[in-house]
Order: C-alpha cells, then sequence, then structure tokens
C-alpha cells in the first residue's frame, strides 16, 4: 500500500489539472474560470441560452443561503428530483456548499417509492423539477417528514417555493465574490459526506450508497487523465443525472472547463446533437445500438442502400483495429466509404465528437467492432456507484476492444477465487446508509470491496468483464451460462430491442425477446403481413420464422450448453417507465420473471421428455 500511495503522488505531481481534494474545489475552479458560456439549456421555444460562470457562482450562493435560513446545516440531507437541467447543478454544488449531502433521486419513481427514500436518507428539503413532480410528492408528504420543498419551474403552489424566487438578483452580483461563502466551500473536508446514491435495486431492495467528497474528488483526479479534454471541448448532459455514470461526466467536464448542455428529455437528444455538435459522448450501450439500428434501418430501404452500407463496413471491418487505437486509415477505398456512410453516422452525433465512451452496462464486442467498422473508435469504461465510479477506462493512450479497459492508477484490483472481481482505493465507499449488515457483506476481510461482476485480467492488465455473478444461469445439468454475452448478440439485430435469458436451473436456455417495434411493424408491412396489434403480430408464423433465424445465428457461436433451445417474443416494448430497465438500461431479471413468470413456465412445460434442441 506504500508503494501505491507513493505512485498515486507521484502521478498527481504529473497531471496537467490540478488534483481536487472535494467536490467544492471543483466548483470553486468553475467559478474562477469566466466561462461566458459555461452552461446551456433550452428555454421553452427550444432555443439554447447560455449562462457564465459567474452566474453560476452567484446561484448557487443565493441558493446555498436560503437552505441556510431555513436551518440546514453540515450533516443534513437534501433530496435531488429532476430531470437534467442548470437547475439540478446549481441546487446540487449549493447543498455540498453548505456541507449537506445530496439524495439525487430518480423521477422516474412513484410517490410511494420517494417517500420511502426521503424517509431512509432524514432528508427535511426537497428541490424538485417540474409541477408533476410535486404533485406526485406532496400526494405522500405526509409519510416523508419533509418540511420545505423547492420548484424549479414557476408559477409554484401553494406548499412549494419557486427557485426564481430564492434566485431573484442573484445574476445582477455579477464577478462580486464573497468571502465568507467561499471560506465555507473551502471549509469542506475529504471525509464529509457528498451524497447518498440510492441503487437502483435490480435485485434486492435499495440501498444508499456513501459517497464522501474525497471518494468523488479521487475519482475526477484519475478517470480523464488520458484524455486531452480542454474548455475548447462540450458535451450533453442528457444521461439521469441520478445515476452516477452522468453526474461524474459532468463534473469532469466543468473541472476542465468545458461546456454542458442540458437535455432533458430523451427525445430530444437527437436535435440536441446536431445543435450543439459536442466534442464528447459518453453513453450507455443502448444509445450506440439505437444509432447503429437505426443507420441499418435506414440502409434496408433499399437494396442499393443495403449493398452500400454493407461494402462500406467490409472496409472498415479491414481497419477495425487501427480505428480502434485511434487513428485513420488512409486509401481510396476509406476515402469513399468515409464521404458516402462514415460521414453521415458521426454526423447522427452532431459531427464534431472526438471521444465517444460507453459505460454503465456491457457493450459488447459486436457493437464495438461495428463502430470500430464506421470510423468510430467507442472506447469502453467500467465502474459502479460504490467506486465513484469509474474503476477502468480504455482511453486514447491505452486500448483493448472487448475489455473495460486498464484500471484507474487510484485503483488496486484481483480476483477471487470464483472469478469475482475485488477492488480497492480511496473512490471506494466506505458503506451504504445505515446498513451495517450489507456492508459487511460487500467486503472481504481485508477490506476488498466485492464488486458482484466475473472478471479477467490479461497479461497487459487489460480488465474485462463477464458477467454479473448473480445473474449467472447454472442449467440442471451444472453448466454456467453467462446471459448478458448472448442478449448482446441478439440485440446486434435491427429487430431485436431487449432480450432475456432464462433457464436458472432448467434443462436448457431460453429467451424473451422484446422487437425493435417500428423497425419490425416497418419489416411487416414490406412483407404484406398486416399489422392488427402487436399481440398478433409477434404470434404470426413469418415473425416467429425471422426471429427464429436471428436466434440461430447467434447459436451457431455458441457452445451447445449455452445455445437458446426456445423464445418467446413478447408484445411489450421494455422500458425504464414501465419497469423493467434501470435507468442505465440494464434489464431488471427479478421484475421480468415475475412479469413473464406465466410465458417461462410455458417454454419449460414439457421440459422432462422436451430434448430441446432447436429453437421454437
Amino acid at each position: 500500500m506504500a508503494a501505491f500511495a507513493v505512485r498515486a503522488r507521484r502521478f498527481a505531481k504529473s497531471m496537467t489539472t490540478p488534483p481536487i481534494a472535494t467536490v467544492n474545489d471543483l466548483f470553486l475552479r468553475v467559478a474562477a474560470a469566466r466561462q461566458p458560456r459555461a452552461v446551456l439549456w433550452q428555454d421553452e421555444f427550444g432555443h439554447w441560452q447560455p449562462i457564465s460562470s459567474d452566474q453560476m457562482y452567484q446561484r448557487v450562493r443565493a441558493l446555498a443561503h436560503a437552505f441556510l435560513s431555513w436551518g440546514a446545516k453540515k450533516g443534513d440531507r437534501i433530496a435531488l428530483i429532476g430531470e437534467n437541467r442548470w437547475e439540478w447543478a446549481i441546487t446540487d454544488f449549493a447543498t455540498l456548499a453548505i456541507g449537506a449531502a445530496d439524495v439525487p433521486i430518480y423521477p422516474t419513481l412513484t410517490g410511494e417509492q420517494i417517500a420511502v427514500l426521503i424517509r431512509d436518507a432524514g432528508c427535511r428539503i426537497a428541490v424538485v423539477s417540474t409541477r408533476q413532480q410535486f404533485d406526485k410528492l406532496n400526494s405522500v408528504r405526509a409519510q416523508s417528514g419533509l418540511e420545505r420543498v423547492v420548484m424549479m419551474d414557476a408559477p409554484a403552489p401553494a406548499g412549494a417555493i419557486a427557485m426564481s424566487e430564492l434566485l431573484a438578483g442573484a445574476d445582477a452580483r455579477g464577478s462580486e465574490r464573497d468571502p465568507l461563502f467561499d471560506a465555507a466551500l473551502a471549509a469542506a473536508k475529504p471525509e464529509d459526506l457528498a451524497t447518498l446514491i440510492y441503487t437502483s435495486g435490480t435485485t434486492g431492495e435499495p440501498k444508499g450508497v456513501a459517497l464522501t467528497h474525497g471518494n468523488i474528488a479521487s475519482n475526477q483526479n484519475y478517470a480523464a487523465a488520458d484524455y486531452s479534454f480542454t474548455s475548447t471541448d462540450a458535451c450533453i448532459s442528457f444521461l439521469p443525472l441520478s445515476h452516477i455514470t452522468a453526474r461524474a461526466l459532468d463534473y469532469v467536464m466543468y473541472n476542465c472547463g468545458a461546456q454542458i448542455a442540458y437535455c432533458s428529455q430523451f427525445d430530444k437528444l437527437p436535435q440536441a446533437m446536431k445543435e450543439v455538435r459536442p466534442t464528447v459522448i459518453v453513453g450507455v450501450p443502448r444509445v450506440y445500438e439505437k444509432i447503429r439500428q437505426a443507420v441499418e434501418q435506414k440502409s434496408s430501404a433499399s437494396a442499393l442502400k443495403k449493398r452500400i452500407l454493407s461494402w462500406a463496413l467490409g472496409v472498415g471491418s479491414r481497419h477495425a483495429a487501427l480505428v480502434y487505437s485511434g487513428r485513420q486509415p488512409d486509401s481510396l477505398a476509406w476515402r469513399l466509404a468515409q464521404k458516402l456512410v462514415y460521414a453521415k453516422v458521426r454526423e447522427a452525433f452532431g459531427g464534431r465528437v472526438r471521444n465517444f465512451i460507453s459505460g454503465g452496462a456491457p457493450l459488447g464486442m459486436d457493437t464495438a467492432q461495428w463502430f470500430a467498422s464506421v470510423g468510430i473508435a467507442l472506447w469502453e469504461g467500467y465502474g459502479l456507484t460504490e467506486t465513484s465510479p469509474v474503476i477502468a477506462l480504455n482511453s486514447p493512450l491505452k486500448q483493448r476492444m472487448g475489455s473495460v479497459g486498464m484500471p484507474m492508477r487510484n485503483i488496486e484490483l484481483k480476483l477471487a477465487e470464483d472469478g469475482e472481481l475485488l477492488v480497492r482505493g480511496p473512490s471506494v465507499f466506505s458503506g451504504y446508509w445505515q446498513k451495517p449488515g450489507a456492508t459487511a457483506e460487500c467486503f472481504d476481510p481485508e477490506g476488498w470491496f466485492r464488486t458482484g461482476d466475473i472478471a479477467r485480467i490479461d497479461e497487459d492488465g487489460f480488465l474485462s468483464i463477464t458477467d454479473r455473478k448473480k445473474e449467472l444461469l447454472k442449467t440442471s445439468g451444472g453448466k454456467l451460462v453467462a446471459p448478458q454475452p448472448i442478449e448482446n448478440k441478439l440485440k446486434n439485430s435491427v429487430f431485436v430491442a431487449q432480450a432475456a435469458l432464462v433457464g436458472d436451473k432448467h434443462k436448457f436456455i431460453s429467451v424473451l425477446i422484446s422487437p425493435n417495434f417500428p423497425a419490425l411493424e416497418e419489416w411487416a408491412r414490406r412483407e404484406g403481413i398486416g399489422v392488427q396489434s402487436r399481440a398478433a403480430l409477434v404470434t404470426d408464423s413469418r415473425v416467429i420464422a425471422l426471429f427464429g433465424g436471428l436466434v440461430s445465428g447467434v447459436n451457431a457461436g455458441l457452445a451447445q450448453f449455452e445455445t437458446i433451445k426456445r423464445f418467446r417474443i413478447v408484445p411489450h416494448e421494455w422500458t425504464q417507465e414501465s419497469g423493467e430497465l434501470t435507468p442505465s438500461m440494464k434489464l431488471k431479471r427479478r421484475v421480468l420473471t415475475e412479469r413473464y413468470a406465466t410465458a417461462i413456465a410455458e417454454l419449460y412445460a414439457d421440459e422432462a421428455t422436451a430434448r430441446g434442441e432447436s429453437a421454437s
């Protein structure tokens, strides 16, 4: 550990951006940047409006003063419920400025779910985004123990205070600095609690991950070290800020003086890409999968377009390794493919992105290869809420396709006997809020955090994640099957939105498939299949044959015990709102197995006598 600490200190001295000790240090850096367009936000007419560094400082100062006037103090917790918008960042920084900790809560949760978290965290103040969020919270207010509610939108209803009232006159202070406020910011200690982030509960009840200023700062000091982010960069904040991945990216951008554009609705993202033209994109795999599916669906409109895409992918695949290393080939075929196909794919992201990064869920080798084949190096990273979040990351300096990159310089890792990844370092949290039992379970006697992920480390130190330990399926024959790589292969098809393998304790593996309905319905029309309803569509023999072919194609590359013997196409889209997906687009397997219990039972009804050797 002593040698590790020395290496960390040496690296800190070599960093171009000085290290921070607290998130408040980061905010002070934002205030000092004097960036005239530090933040962009969309007004009611869809026009992008700037917020300067000075305005950020004054608004945070004003909101922090309001919190203090209500008796909030160091160690308190303040709930934050809202979409990605500039007021979210102001609330975050203002809460930390007074020594309190914020509790970001997904706005998609129900009022009852929110009340449970607020009560568990002991929040007396909540900040919500819209009237809809206020009404939801107000309906359970008696159960929550809340004393005050601030609403970002105006006008505020009875029982809430409009944020605009609290920020009135703040911008007029210009570049004026408040020594007392600055001293309060500087008084924060690395060991102080900064945030309670409740995990999404894919396999159990949510737990509050307690992250300190030091945890987050340590990750900030190292996560982007191999990237050359500067004040000329721009990114769009669209992944839910209640998720640590999105919040950490915003902090990175603020830390280097880059511009952040807030996109509050996912369906506005394509237009925002065109207008903001970001230089950095961090997305969950589903974002990239949707771009790929859109390209393939568009090309299928004509035989010529389909042939051009196929030819361009063939050209690109011969140079995929070169592209993934961050370089561009130079040949006549490449330049032609670049003009006809690759440039158009880049335009879907705004045309200016230098760094494409994927995190939050496993990317899949096929997706990484596809993007490399259209000239885009899509670098995958890995982390957990409990690790603030980044554990490993591919970068322009060090990358290996199929891996999640090299571990951060401030992180130690090793593998347990069963292959579970164990990590240790200053960005690893110390425990779950008021849950000593759960905390004890996730650390081994030597203080290593059990990630719950099965991993391998190659001879060069690159880390690869195989699957979640708790999600491995064990057949009745004793074979372990990792579902995520197989599901990712199915999702490479334009017709598959989501797939969930089932078969734990059963004789063979089956899969539930949620189609990409726009693509499937378009295909059905071309095939002369009347689309009466989705329920009727997924039971049509021609649709079943289509998906049977997809399953057979995936099976061709699997070991016998992994092959999918049966499948069921469901007539539903799986979304975060309908409860099957987490905010980072991971499957909620427990929800799916409960929701489709009847369908799963039918797949295995004749298991005792079925050979189950063909998908049907």
